[in-house]
């Protein structure tokens, strides 16, 4: 039961990182991205993954934990090649 809540509210979680993702994409923009709060979201995914590797419960949760990351991983990628954009929207100004 406990994998079923743990899996739940990372559904939740992991259900925000997506729609972030698109619209990072779609505005082309760092300006209001928090690199600090996605560092610190990828720290605690790390965490959680470790959690289950220490414990030994190679379930379908840590696959849960796994595909948040990628996710999380993928705005981080969007955060550095919209924040060059901004950058160069600063210089030509």
């Amino acid at each position: 039961m406990s994998d079923i809540l743990e899996t739940a509210m990372l559904i939740c979680f992991g259900l925000s990182w997506p729609i972030n993702l698109v619209k990072s994409i779609q505005t082309k923009t760092a300006k209001a991205t928090s690199f600090k709060f996605l560092l610190l979201i990828t720290v605690g995914y790390l965490c959680g993954i470790a959690a289950k590797i220490v414990g030994h419960n190679f379930s379908y949760v840590l696959a849960v934990y796994l595909l948040n990351l990628a996710v999380v991983g993928a705005n981080i990628v969007v955060y550095f090649i919209n924040r060059q954009r901004d950058k160069k929207a600063d210089e030509a100004e």
